[in-house]
């Protein structure tokens, strides 16, 4: 197996984690909060697809993905459903970093930075979410589009 075959097997696991987890934050948060974590939800799957066509184009067969995951902890209310949702996006966003290392290969790297960049967004948000910031406002990042 190549390194990028590996790193996109990788990054196609922490896209399913991902969604399994959004799948339980969303289940303890209401309003706004519950509609960032649909649209995360949609985007990890959304990326999840993509990787497994990655992967096909490369002419490798996806690995196995498990049905559900465990969580790092028992998520129990709002505040707990956060911090996993912060813990998701750090998760993807390394993998990708990884990925961005494995290949030469400009369209996929390209790729990789922007779900890198998107993942280190909205952890932001995230964070924001625990704090005095507004969860609801979108972060720019320089010489990039606002996600």
């Amino acid at each position: 197996m190549t390194a990028q075959v590996a790193a996109l097997q990788a990054a196609l696991v922490a896209e399913a984690a991902a969604s399994y987890g959004y799948g339980v934050v969303g289940a303890h948060l209401t309003g706004s909060l519950e509609q960032l974590a649909a649209s995360a939800l949609a985007t990890h799957t959304g990326r999840a697809d993509r990787l497994a066509e990655l992967l096909r184009r490369d002419g490798a067969r996806p690995g196995p993905v498990p049905p559900a995951f465990a969580l790092p902890f028992p998520v129990t209310g709002p505040a707990s459903a956060l911090e996993l949702a912060e813990q998701l996006e750090d998760g993807t966003a390394g993998v990708y970093y990884d990925l961005i290392g494995s290949t030469a290969n400009p369209g996929l790297r390209e790729f990789a930075a922007e779900a890198l960049v998107d993942a280190a967004g909205r952890a932001a948000r995230w964070r924001a979410a625990t704090g005095p910031f507004d969860p609801g406002v979108t972060t720019s990042f320089p010489g990039r589009e606002a996600p």
